[in-house]
């Protein structure tokens, strides 16, 4: 792979007895690039993951950061990378006080209280400093965790899912967060999550993976640009039926909702599908036409391979 990748996964693969969870998969994290690694439950993201930090051995394959790989220089690799993840649990009986400064301790940090202030302020913490981490809400929880990921000042990060289960306002904050660390510290982020429109906004690029095996690989705007179907959503004033009529003679996907129908048409057939109404004397009070989603090709993959 070309040496701007800082993380390098090559012919990677995890079996347990005669299953094969992780199949075979190669693909690199560029510097200073928030790569999406994508995929329903049971793709083989966790399991990816935890090879990736040393947690679980490869059956066969590699994983080499800054060029170096990981199973011979473990210690001096995690210094530099970190991991977070929504369904990591933390120790209750710890406040984010006792458990951030003590983390300070497991890295080469040269100024540690500053540095404790610093990510105490970046995360804003400061209100349950001193709870203990059993009492604190979803949301703190989570910005516990994220802390812990960014204390050492990491060059490559592993986000799980970091914003489920959060509110929108806190999740628009974190994910403002790990766009200004990519961009001031040129910080590397692998990225999981089930909400598309966060990984449309996040992510350079994708990866999919579906049963163990890489079927798509890309950026996001590429990927929905290889949908053919966009949706024609109408408020209808006459003719609904008429509507649903053509539809079913063109073999186009519908659905109604009272009297709302929504259409799923190729884009260049747009206009000869709304003239074809016109001509039918078919009336619509309101209109509005929405190109493919990333949510729209992650359904059409899942439903391409049988994995709905």
């Amino acid at each position: 792979m070309p040496s701007n990748f800082v993380l390098e996964v090559d012919s990677l693969c995890k079996k347990f007895g005669t299953f094969t969870a992780v199949d075979n998969i190669s693909f690199g994290v560029k510097e200073g690039e928030i790569l999406g690694l994508l995929g329903i439950n049971g793709a083989g993201k966790t399991t990816t993951i935890q090879m990736l930090l040393d947690l679980l051995e490869p059956t066969s394959g590699s994983v080499r950061y800054f060029g170096k790989e990981l199973s011979t220089h473990r210690e001096e690799i995690l210094e530099q990378i970190n991991f977070s993840s929504t369904y990591t649990n933390l120790p209750w009986r710890l406040t984010p006080r006792e458990s951030l400064y003590y983390t300070l301790f497991f890295y080469d940090i040269k100024d540690r209280d500053r540095r404790f202030k610093q990510i105490i302020e970046q995360f804003q913490l400061q209100e349950c400093l001193n709870k203990e981490l059993a009492q604190l809400s979803t949301g703190q929880k989570t910005r516990v965790n994220l802390a812990k990921a960014f204390i050492n000042y990491p060059k490559v990060v592993l986000l799980d899912e970091p914003t489920a289960s959060l509110d929108p306002e806190t999740a628009h904050e974190i994910r403002k967060f790990i766009l200004n660390q990519q961009k001031e510290y040129n910080v590397s982020v692998l990225f999981t999550s089930h909400n598309m429109p966060e990984v449309e906004e996040v992510c350079d690029r994708i990866v999919f993976l579906n049963h163990g095996k890489i079927i798509a690989e890309d950026t996001p705007e590429n990927l929905t640009k290889s949908m053919k179907y966009s949706s024609i959503s109408l408020v209808m004033k006459d003719g609904l039926k008429r509507t649903a009529e053509i539809c079913s003679l063109e073999h186009l996907p519908y659905t109604i909702d009272n009297r709302s129908i929504t259409i799923r048409v190729e884009e260049h057939s747009i206009a000869s599908f709304l003239s074809t109404l016109s001509l039918r004397q078919i009336e619509y009070d309101q209109i509005s036409i929405d190109k493919p989603t990333l949510e729209d090709y992650f359904l059409e993959v899942a439903k391409k391979h049988e994995i709905t």
